[in-house]
């Protein structure tokens, strides 16, 4: 599938070399085509590592996408320069007047704060409350799960103990469209400090647990609308994304424990064992496939 990105994006280079279609704005231009409207807000602080994650998974579809990269203008990164920002990012003002067919808010490292006390959580929620009504489906991750569902439903988030790190093992609690052509056991990488209870996920009407792990708990949910999907954990990373997390925690001197059931006989020095690659894809896939592009309307101005 063609994604549709801006002309200098650096992602364009990384893909093309795993041969990737990827289509620049000029020769999209040519084309008469409806293309599906993504908006990625990229709460992440390695923007361009997420950049090529999630336009890597979303590549596996025969629908043409046109990304719009968002950010929120109340937080100043870090770790990306500014000038990147402005040239290959839009604030949530400069597209609030448009309509998406779908949009994917990424996780944070801030799950460790009350969501009031993020700098951008008023700009978030606005944002949040925004799509209600100019988005078809909206992808939550990790943080921005959390988040999705203390907004919308107001779920809470609940601190652990120690980090959750590694790749867990989840089984399916009911059947959706979101997991056809799963396996019976789904993978999915996870980085986190807090967690969603089980409970609080059941006793609310409007949602379906998909998918759970008994070690890593709430795995997958969906709103029975499908508007809204919720994925705690991150399962477009790279192979060697827990182990660059690792050592950076490391070099720092700060709490954590070896990534679990990620290398070969948890030995290091054997190399991680990738089993969590195709669901991602088939996830991605199915939320494109029957949540945006089956629903949203080929007019978007009749969203």
């Amino acid at each position: 599938m063609p994604i549709k990105v801006p002309n200098t994006l650096p992602a364009i280079e990384i893909l093309q070399k795993e041969d990737i279609f990827v289509m620049d704005e000029t020769r999209a231009i040519s084309q008469d085509i409806r293309e599906l409207k993504i908006a990625i807000l990229n709460l992440m602080p390695t923007k361009q590592e997420t950049e090529v994650q999630l336009l890597r998974l979303l590549s596996n579809s025969p629908l043409q996408i046109d990304i719009t990269l968002v950010r929120p203008i109340s937080h100043e990164s870090k770790n990306t320069p500014s000038e990147y920002l402005e040239t290959f990012y839009k604030t949530f003002d400069e597209i609030k007047n448009s309509n998406y067919d779908g949009m994917i808010i990424t996780g944070a490292p801030v799950e460790q704060m009350d969501f009031e006390e993020v700098n951008y959580w008023s700009e978030l929620s606005e944002m949040m409350e925004w799509s209600k009504k100019h988005v078809t489906s909206t992808f939550h991750i990790c943080w921005g799960a959390q988040a999705g569902l203390y907004y919308h439903y107001g779920i809470p988030k609940y601190a652990l103990d120690e980090k959750l790190f590694g790749i867990f093992e989840h089984t399916q609690v009911e059947d959706e469209k979101l997991l056809q052509g799963l396996d019976d056991y789904v993978y999915i990488p996870h980085s986190r400090h807090s967690e969603v209870k089980l409970e609080d996920i059941t006793k609310c009407e409007e949602l379906k647990l998909l998918l759970y792990s008994e070690e890593a708990g709430v795995g997958v949910v969906t709103s029975k609308d499908g508007k809204h999907i919720f994925i705690t954990g991150h399962a477009e990373y790279d192979p060697l994304t827990l182990e660059q997390e690792y050592k950076r925690d490391l070099s720092k001197n700060l709490p954590i424990e070896m990534p679990k059931h990620y290398y070969k006989e948890d030995q290091m020095e054997k190399g991680v064992v990738v089993r969590w690659r195709s669901h991602a894809y088939t996830l991605f896939s199915n939320w494109l496939n029957y949540y945006v592009y089956q629903v949203t309307p080929f007019n978007l101005d009749e969203m």
